[in-house]
């Protein structure tokens, strides 16, 4: 594989960025169907997240194999890469740009039992900052936050704001 390469999402991405959601997600959590999701999740992709998201797309031998998003307020409401891209530096790259386009901090949202992407978040400097259930799943989630040291508490959710209430997770 030749090295991987950043760059801004652009439309005629959507399709390679949908099924790579669908792949990645259905790789994660394989008793859920995410077929059955897609077009909730390609409204959601076009009506949410494209014109209120930075987004930004890794890619490797002219193959999409990642993205993040991360909105105005330094919300990460998506980190997605290829399973066949798990272990790489993928990851680790999409967070690091996301910290570069969010300088204040970030905030995120994981699944309790999607250990391996807490692991992941510890490893790239996030901190438990508050508990949530997933509204559409009715999965347990806890709130994760990147923070700088010049930021002071402002809730019990930790550094910086929750999550705005009717954010649509998985």
């Amino acid at each position: 594989m030749s090295a991987l390469h950043l760059r801004p999402y652009r439309a005629e991405d959507e399709a390679a960025a949908i099924d790579l959601w669908h792949r990645t997600w259905q790789q994660a959590y394989p008793q859920i169907d995410f077929a059955a999701r897609l077009d909730w999740w390609r409204e959601r992709w076009r009506k949410d997240l494209v014109p209120k998201a930075s987004i930004v797309v890794a890619e490797a031998d002219g193959a999409l194999t990642g993205f993040v998003t991360i909105d105005g307020e330094g919300y990460l409401d998506q980190l997605v890469v290829d399973p066949a891209s798990w272990g790489s530096d993928a990851a680790r790259l999409l967070v690091e740009e996301a910290k570069r386009l969010s300088p204040s901090g970030v905030t995120l949202l994981v699944n309790k039992d999607n250990t391996r992407a807490i692991r992941f978040y510890e490893r790239n400097g996030f901190a438990h900052a508050g508990d949530d259930v997933n509204p559409t799943s009715g999965r347990d989630r806890t709130v994760r936050g990147l923070f700088t040291t010049s930021l002071r508490q402002t809730s019990s959710w930790g550094y910086g704001s929750r999550p705005s209430p009717g954010r649509h997770r998985i």
